[in-house]
Parts: structure tokens; C-alpha cells; sequence
């Protein structure tokens, strides 16, 4: 049997072994990955590196959308639309098995929205050109409320329904670090960056990283160093610069986890102005329903951001308003927070929504390369452009990016095996659980009798998809802790049996991760579970 190139033994052997790369990349979110993934599509030696698990932040808490983004356009940014809605095509193409097109209908309580809604998405139709999902139409009360049976039908006279993507985020991400590695980079968690490596001219030249599982510290040296941290780069950039000034200014986006039963049918629904002039979305995803979000600034950074009261009461008050059955906070089933990396406006405002969601991209004196800002939809753009500008600083020598037409790994087709539907979401590696199951049928068993996911999946996430942890499987493995955190409690402890089994650690080990994993789940609960004696 070949050796596993996913094994983290191999992966950590890679520190020592490759005496100095062409290109580190600090950060295992979307932009990271985007920016390795290039750098390795050039035929650069990359390393990225990331202090906790792939998508751990930011990366895994999106409202799940690949889009050009409406109310950009709204706000007249017409070059930012066009650029997401190409890459939006992108990614459909790339990532098949991950993406997928979805209908989102804005219903119409107001003469003058019909027309103007269906002029705006005509536009919006145009600007995809030939990456179009689908025209977008205006549609008659009755078809509205056909296509969105819960909506409050008093007052409604009619909807317009448009196309965007609509994806997994979490599973993106691990998808992208396993294409790093088949494309011959090395993608490594639980490795964090420590500080930066200078000469004696003050160029960064590396890194010093530890990796967090054994404790040991190495020196890693590089021609180019790029910083990809999301709301963390400028802690990443005062290792550079101890005084430098801001770059990112966080935004928190809260969503509730809600049952399919709230929005049933196929379609999505789209607020496109609330209370206080922003957009909610409620979208169907695995199942369930996820609404959100908010755009709430906050004053620093943190890994396990949580909702502010206000927030939740928002979402649910809004919610209220347009759905005939309303949420309650009994109903949710999850609630998740993300925390933006929006660029900081030069003219100092404080309006989170006026601040450009387009990417950032600056070079110190010392040859940092830091890239902050922009959106999941434009990840390989983030990622070539971070690139293109470590070239221009001569830094790398020229070479073109091959990312537009990279399949990510899982894209290939599955075998049309009986079975095989359920593990439609790990496309062509859903061949290798069906023999994993073939192998050991035991595997086959549910995680809990009211759950899609199986025990096989488990085996595979630590085998194959670089899972080190409970909260690895359950958060961004199968979604479990996003889609209802109360029975990924109920889970964690066969979860741990199985991990500890896998990886080689031993009883004292799962009855901490077992522990750990439940004070993270409650921070996604509003209400507590009755729990049986």
C-alpha cells in the first residue's frame, strides 16, 4: 500500500526535510489556502502553516453563499460584482461536488419592488454573462407563496427570483488543503507561527514555528512570506513591526440554525433591506435552514467569537416579520459567529457596511506580504493576486497562475456505486469510504439514530482529511456542530472512541476532548438541553 500523504508524520517530516521553500503561507482559512494553492499551481516549493485546524475561523462560519453579492451592486460597486460573479463561476466548475446552484426569491410588499428588484437582477444576470445560473424572473404572489409556503402572505403582491451559489465552506476548505498536498505542497494545523526570521538587512527570510501536538520549535526558511490570517493579520504583522497601524477592522456576523420545516420547498429567501438597512438571508443547507446574518463591529478578535443579545433578537424579530410560523429562540438549533476581516477605510468610518469587502494587499519594509479582506466567492483571485505581488517585488521568479481551470480535490466524479448518493458531498472520495465501509461494515453504524452521518466518515476525516480532534470532526468534517449542537454533545463521546482509536491516543485523551468539545458546544446553544438522568 502506498504511504498516506495526508498522514501527519509525513506532513511534519516535510519541516525538515525541504531545507528551504519558495513560499510559506501563515493562515489556513480561505485566503491562505487560495494564496498555497497558487503558489503551488506556479510550481513553487509552499508550506502553509496553521495554528489550529484548517477553517477553524472565519472560513467556516460564512452564510454558505458563492456570490456576486447584491447589494454590492446596490451600492454601485460594479467592478467588485463582475470579479465574484466570474469566480463564483469558478468555483462551480472547480469544486462541483462541494457547489451548487441555488434559487433565492425577494418577495415584493411594495408597488414600486417588482420592477425595481427585476431591473437590478437583470443587471446582476449581465454582469455573469456566460457563468450565468439562471435568468432571474418576477414572479406572481401566488407562485411566491407556492415556492415559499411559509411567507407571510398579507400584503404580498409578488417576488423575483435569481440564481447564486451556495456551498459548503468547512469542507472547501479541507478539500483545498488536500489539493495543496496532491499537487505536491505540504498543508499542515496545529503548527503556529511564533515569529519571523529576518537577515542581517531586516528581510523576513522565514519563520519560526512550533507544532502544537509535540511542543517542537523549527526554523523555516523562505524566499517570499506571505500572511493570510484573516482578523488576525496585524497580530501576524507586529511580529513584523511592533507599531504598525491597523489594517483590519472586525465585523461579527451572527446566523441561527433553524428545522427545514420553517422554510420547506427548494428556494431561498432573500430580505434585501431590514431595519437597519442590511440584508438577511434564510437558506436552506444540509438539511436545515440558516439565517443570518448581522454586521456588528467589534473591537478585537477572537477565535469563538459569540452573538450579542441584540443580535439574536434582530434575526428572530426579523424573521417574525416575514414568516407566517416564526422562529423562537427554542428553535434553534445552532447558532455560529463569524467575525469579518474588512479592510479599514482610509476615512475612518465607522459603518461596517461601508467599508469595502474587496481585498488588501500591502508589502513592509521587510518583505511581508500581507492580503486581508474579500470573501470565501473570491479565494483564488485573493490567492493569485497575493502571489502576482510577491513576483512583482521580485521576491519569486514569473511564472502564470494555473488556478482557473484546478480541479479541487473530490471534484472527479463518483463511481455511480449503490450508496454512494449519501456521501455525494465528498465527490470522487466517496469511493474510498464505500471501501472503507466494504472493509470494516461495522463502520456503517450512525453516529445517532437521528443523523445522516455514519462512523466511517470519522475513520476517514483522521485518516485522510487531517482531522486531529472532536471539534475537528464535528465542526468542520460533517457540520454536525453548525447543523444542531446538542447532538454533537450527544455524539462527541463515540466520536472520541473512534478518534482515539485512529490516531493512537488513549483514554485520558477522549475524556478531555470529550469535555473540551462540550464547553465549545454550549457557546453554540441558546437554549439548554434537557439532558436524561
Amino acid at each position: 500500500m502506498p504511504p498516506n500523504p495526508f498522514h501527519r508524520d509525513a506532513l511534519v517530516g516535510q519541516l525538515t526535510a525541504v531545507p528551504a521553500w519558495d513560499l510559506i503561507v501563515i493562515g489556513g482559512g480561505a485566503t491562505g489556502l487560495g494564496v498555497a494553492l497558487d503558489g503551488i499551481s506556479r510550481g513553487y516549493k509552499t508550506l502553509l502553516l496553521e495554528q489550529a485546524d484548517f477553517a477553524k475561523g472565519t472560513s467556516s462560519r460564512s452564510t454558505k453563499l458563492v456570490h456576486g453579492g447584491v447589494r454590492y451592486l446596490a451600492q454601485g460597486d460594479v467592478g467588485l460584482v463582475r470579479e465574484a460573479l466570474h469566480e463564483r463561476g469558478l468555483l462551480l466548475q472547480n469544486a462541483p461536488h462541494l457547489c451548487h446552484n441555488q434559487a433565492f426569491i425577494i418577495p415584493n410588499y411594495n408597488w414600486w419592488g417588482g420592477p425595481f428588484y427585476t431591473i437590478g437582477l437583470k443587471l446582476y444576470d449581465l454582469l455573469a454573462g456566460r457563468r450565468s445560473l439562471g435568468a432571474s424572473e418576477h414572479l406572481s404572489r401566488a407562485e411566491t407563496l407556492r415556492q415559499l409556503p411559509n411567507l407571510r402572505p398579507r400584503g404580498l403582491r409578488g417576488g423575483v427570483r435569481y440564481h447564486d451559489g451556495q456551498f459548503d465552506d468547512a469542507r472547501l476548505a479541507v478539500n483545498l488543503a488536500q489539493t495543496c498536498i496532491d499537487h505536491g505542497g505540504t498543508a499542515l494545523n496545529y503548527c503556529g507561527v511564533l515569529g519571523l526570521l529576518k537577515d542581517a538587512h531586516g528581510r523576513v527570510t522565514g519563520v519560526r514555528a512550533t507544532d502544537h501536538e509535540t511542543g517542537r520549535e523549527y526554523e523555516l526558511r523562505a524566499k517570499t512570506v506571505v500572511n493570510a490570517t484573516g482578523i488576525f493579520v496585524d497580530d501576524v504583522r507586529r511580529l513584523d513591526e511592533p507599531g504598525a497601524p491597523p489594517l483590519v477592522r472586525p465585523s461579527q456576523g451572527v446566523h441561527l440554525v433553524l428545522d427545514r420545516s420553517f422554510l420547506p420547498g427548494g428556494a431561498a429567501l432573500m430580505i434585501p433591506r431590514t431595519e437597519d438597512g442590511r440584508v438577511l438571508f434564510a437558506v436552506p443547507w444540509l438539511g436545515r435552514v440558516v439565517l443570518g446574518t448581522t454586521d456588528t463591529p467589534v473591537p478585537t478578535a477572537s477565535l469563538e467569537p459569540r452573538a450579542q443579545e441584540a443580535e439574536i433578537d434582530f434575526l428572530l424579530r426579523t424573521a417574525a416579520h416575514y414568516l407566517t410560523r416564526a422562529p423562537t429562540r427554542a428553535d434553534v438549533r445552532s447558532i455560529f459567529v463569524g467575525l469579518r476581516p474588512l479592510a479599514a477605510a482610509a476615512s475612518g468610518s465607522t459603518k461596517t457596511k461601508e467599508i469595502s469587502r474587496s481585498h488588501k494587499i500591502v508589502a513592509s519594509a521587510s518583505g511581508l506580504v500581507t492580503i486581508t479582506g474579500g470573501k470565501w466567492t473570491t479565494y483564488r483571485r485573493m490567492g493569485e493576486d497575493a502571489i502576482d505581488k510577491a513576483i512583482s517585488l521580485g521576491q519569486l521568479p514569473a511564472a502564470a497562475s494555473q488556478t482557473a481551470q484546478l480541479a479541487i480535490h473530490g471534484a472527479e466524479a463518483a463511481t455511480a456505486a449503490t450508496g454512494e448518493a449519501a456521501f455525494a458531498h465528498y465527490g470522487g472520495d466517496a469511493a474510498g469510504l464505500q471501501q472503507l465501509l466494504a472493509e470494516n461494515p461495522a463502520l456503517g453504524a450512525k453516529l445517532d439514530d437521528e443523523l445522516e452521518f455514519v462512523q466511517a466518515e470519522v475513520v476517514w476525516a483522521a485518516r485522510f482529511e487531517m482531522a486531529r480532534t472532536v471539534e475537528d470532526v464535528l465542526a468542520r468534517r460533517v457540520r454536525l456542530l453548525f447543523l444542531d449542537a446538542a447532538t454533537a454533545m450527544r455524539v462527541a463521546p463515540v466520536v472520541a472512541a473512534l478518534l482515539a482509536q485512529e490516531l493512537g491516543f488513549d483514554a485520558d485523551w477522549q475524556t478531555r476532548q470529550v469535555a473540551a468539545f462540550g464547553e465549545l458546544a454550549r457557546g453554540y446553544l441558546l437554549v439548554t438541553p434537557t439532558v436524561p438522568r
